[in-house]
């Protein structure tokens, strides 16, 4: 099956961003800046400013497709922590092999952001914002067969479990 980064739909774009063909053709999919890298960079294509102590939700226009015994992990960018006290709301990001294509959002991958700093941070359609790292995971041994299929995006079990 392999692993891939692609753009999501233009319909999905329109729907999720923008109904700007120029920006959509121009968004860049995420990539290793060095040879060692470990995660590819996601950039940002929204202009956004995040105020102190305030959080927003960031698209990037993008999907990822992966292995069945795959994750893609996605972490804010060391600096942004380092520097400006900017993190993901939720440290890190879990995006499983079955959110590829899921029916809300074709898996959109969205960033969730938090301001910590006591400045405004500024982010620019183009800057990197967050690293995606792939890995292998693995399950228990004696785990029973799961019949669940993904049928839609973000907490799409919370909402079928309750």
């Amino acid at each position: 099956m392999g692993r891939r980064f692609e753009k999501i739909s233009f319909q999905q774009f329109q729907k999720d961003i923008a109904d700007d063909m120029e920006l959509y053709s121009n968004h860049v999919l995420p990539r290793r800046m060095t040879k060692h890298s470990a995660g590819y960079d996601f950039t940002s294509i929204v202009d956004v400013v995040l105020q102190p102590h305030e959080i927003k939700k960031i698209p990037t226009g993008i999907k990822a497709m992966m292995n069945p015994d795959e994750v893609l992990l996605l972490f804010v960018r060391s600096s942004m922590g380092f520097r400006y006290n900017v993190r993901m709301v939720n440290q890190v990001g879990v995006i499983d092999q079955d959110y590829y294509n899921n029916i809300d959002n074709e898996g959109h991958i969205f960033i969730k952001l938090q301001n910590e700093g006591d400045v405004p941070f500024e982010i620019k359609i183009g800057d990197r914002i967050a690293q995606g790292v792939f890995t292998k995971y693995l399950t228990v041994d004696d785990e029973e067969e799961i019949q669940q299929q993904r049928d839609g995006g973000v907490g799409f079990t919370t909402t079928k479990e309750g």
